[in-house]
């Protein structure tokens, strides 16, 4: 790469505000930014309107640009941009987790042709460089699990409801008005943000590659203070964990709720925060902590990116290209904190252990053992009254002999 990076930016939001800030307060990187694709041009801004364009050719074809840093949130025209950039050869910088996610292997296909790097350390965790660290330092350990709060919205929507002790609703409109959640806030609270950026660490931790629709997602949104409740009479608190782990050469993974004890680090992440434990056999338990939301965390990531180009950096893909003996399954157990409506019983034959069980007028639940491919197919997962949460002491444990692969057991529901 030359001495001097030359940038073009797709879109000029919260994090192209934040790289820009943040490459104007370093002195460490050569790098300047030509031009910036925007889609509205009345939009008032706060650099010269010489700066910008309407064209993405203007970027994508341009000489002088030798990086192409994409931040918009449509992720099929920001894959399409990605693509026409490492076909002519241009090292690309994102933050796109769901087009990551959606096109991983057309992605590190594209990668390996044209002989280009993509970097996204700002797609997983923001200001936690947690890619780079499974690619290098863990790049010949073996890895048992990666856990963590992915989501810096949800966490703190949940740092609100336990700290200032007020229901979902409320916690989730300030954290609207804030700008820690959007209007339209499905993304994070029904954990589908999360899941993707777990599909990126699945690739980085295990060599796996799997499209997003095979990793299962259950969210916050059906909490209620009875739930809030339960957990604060057990000294518990709620957040909302991804998981990927290897068990018995099998790889479980997903993203639900969790109740966490005082001792467990995930306990003390507060606010808009990430926390990632890491598991593995020389290095025993790591946990990383950094801002997972904001645009100069964010923005930092991504001139992390940049100024790694600086000295031809790329993801080598060591334990994809070693050949991944793994594989994801659905069978295996886990146990679960199961509430519903006392009017509406559930199935309790899904569960093959009862731990614990509660009920008065309004709500029941039970605490207990099950099998996670027959909750994936149960009505439990459409019903507005139920809510599942995995318990403080669960352990997963693969079903022996008789485990398929998470896409052969996943119905369409």
């Amino acid at each position: 790469m030359s001495s001097k990076t030359k940038l073009g930016l797709f879109g000029f939001g919260c994090v192209g505000q934040g790289l820009y800030n943040v490459l104007h307060q370093t002195e460490g990187i050569k790098a300047e930014i030509l031009k910036i694709c925007i889609k509205n041009p009345n939009k008032k801004r706060s650099l010269p309107n010489e700066y910008f364009t309407l064209d993405k050719n203007d970027i994508l074809f341009n000489e002088d640009i030798n990086v192409v840093v994409e931040m918009i949130d449509d992720p099929e025209a920001a894959f399409e941009i990605v693509k026409i950039a490492l076909q002519n050869g241009k090292a690309v910088v994102t933050a796109n987790k769901k087009m990551i996610a959606d096109h991983f292997v057309e992605l590190y296909e594209l990668q390996q042709q044209y002989n280009v790097p993509l970097l996204y350390e700002a797609s997983a965790c923001a200001s936690i460089p947690i890619i780079r660290n499974l690619e290098e330092y863990y790049d010949n350990d073996l890895l048992g699990a990666v856990e963590g709060i992915f989501n810096g919205s949800t966490n703190y929507i949940l740092t609100k409801i336990f700290k200032d002790n007020i229901d979902f609703d409320t916690a989730l409109k300030q954290a609207q008005e804030i700008g820690f959640a959007e209007t339209d806030p499905t993304l994070d609270v029904e954990a589908y943000d999360p899941k993707y950026k777990l599909c990126i660490i699945l690739a980085h931790t295990f060599g796996l590659f799997v499209k997003p629709e095979e990793v299962f997602n259950y969210g916050i949104q059906n909490l209620s203070t009875f739930d809030i409740q339960y957990a604060n009479e057990k000294g518990y608190k709620i957040k909302l964990v991804a998981f990927c782990r290897k068990v018995d050469n099998k790889i479980v993974a997903g993203v639900l709720p969790r109740f966490v004890k005082p001792e467990n680090k995930l306990y003390t992440i507060e606010n808009e925060y990430n926390g990632i434990l890491v598991e593995s056999a020389f290095t025993e338990y790591q946990f990383f902590a950094g801002k997972g939301a904001g645009s100069n965390p964010t923005g930092s990531a991504v001139l992390s990116d940049i100024s790694a180009l600086t000295y031809n950096y790329k993801y080598e893909y060591k334990k994809h290209n070693r050949g991944a003996k793994v594989e994801l399954t659905n069978n295996f157990t886990v146990d679960l904190y199961v509430r519903y409506s006392t009017s509406n019983p559930i199935d309790t034959s899904l569960f093959s252990n009862i731990k614990e069980s509660y009920s008065n007028a309004d709500s029941a639940y039970i605490v207990g053992t099950i099998n996670f491919n027959d909750l994936r197919n149960s009505d439990l997962l459409k019903r507005k009254d139920v809510n599942i949460i995995v318990s403080a002491d669960n352990k997963f444990d693969v079903v022996a002999n008789t485990a398929k692969t998470a896409a052969e057991q996943v119905e369409v529901i």
